[in-house]
């Protein structure tokens, strides 16, 4: 590859953030380090750092620069795994970010049969916040995201839709609402709610649909995880919502679906990956079977 040296300097110290741990890394001199970057500089035609007296930082130019090596060594990674994949069974590591009803309902079943089809693949499955997840996709950090596909578009974003998802209201199984056969927003908008944190949709859809009722949003009492939501719900009159998609399991915690008029959220959900990563034999492998079971 050409300048690969150079790249490898520059990938080196921004890691290291001084010229002289890259070069202890690197096992050259500090001078050849400076030597390096500065090459760099001239032919790409930009600063890549600032040099600051505590060291060296990554100039915006720097930074994107950085992101595409970071991506041009994880593609050189995946082609020398999937060379091997000639020869032998697909090993490795699938890294997936995953939507609550994702990993309470659908995923278990699908990663026990992808075990059994490619044991030597490990299953690096996290929740994090959606957009946190697609930012961590869009570096290169991740193979897939699942969970909801409403998000902008991305030129580098490949969106698969699978299934579509509804939100619905949730409270502890005797909340006072729980018994009525249909609930008005007025009545849900008397009762504190719970959303999700680091989840750009959550606190918006709420405000949402009572908005679409002619009403204030109510208040928003507290801002949790996924367990954490379930946890305060269930031992509180603190309403939520959740996918239906994951009704069973969230009742097998305790809380119930409280019937309401109106939609709070319907949604496509499925998978986003890269555009610029072609998908391996683990990923297809496991799209196949993510798509055989959300289509049963």
């Amino acid at each position: 590859m050409r300048h690969s040296k150079l790249l490898y300097y520059f990938s080196e110290t921004a890691k290291a953030g001084t010229l002289s741990a890259a070069a202890k890394t690197i096992g050259i001199t500090q001078p050849a380090v400076t030597r390096s970057l500065k090459q760099l500089e001239d032919i790409l035609g930009v600063t890549l750092f600032d040099r600051l007296t505590t060291g060296v930082v990554l100039t915006a130019e720097g930074q994107i620069l950085a992101r595409r090596v970071k991506l041009m060594t994880l593609e050189y990674k995946h082609a020398l795994a999937e060379l091997a994949d000639q020869n032998k069974g697909v090993s490795g590591r699938l890294r997936i970010a995953a939507g609550p009803v994702w990993l309470l309902s659908i995923l278990p079943p699908v990663i026990n049969e992808f075990h059994k089809q490619f044991p030597d693949v490990r299953v690096s499955v996290t929740g994090p916040g959606f957009d946190a997840g697609i930012q961590q996709l869009l570096d290169g950090d991740l193979d897939m995201v699942c969970g909801g596909l409403d998000f902008p578009d991305h030129a580098d974003i490949v969106k698969e839709p699978l299934l579509k998802l509804r939100h619905t209201v949730f409270g502890r199984a005797g909340h006072p609402l729980a018994s009525k056969k249909k609930v008005s927003a007025e009545e849900l908008s008397k009762y504190p709610w719970i959303v999700l944190a680091d989840d750009r949709a959550s606190g918006s859809t709420i405000g949402a649909y009572f908005a679409a009722n002619s009403l204030e949003p109510p208040n928003v009492a507290v801002e949790t995880s996924y367990l954490g939501a379930i946890t305060i719900a269930r031992s509180t009159d603190y309403l939520s919502t959740f996918a239906e998609n994951s009704r069973s399991e969230i009742e097998a915690f305790g809380l119930t679906q409280i019937s309401h008029e109106g939609t709070f959220w319907d949604f496509e959900g499925g998978i986003a990956r890269r555009r610029s990563s072609p998908p391996g034999p683990a990923f297809q492998g496991f799209r196949a079977i993510l798509k055989s079971a959300v289509s049963e």
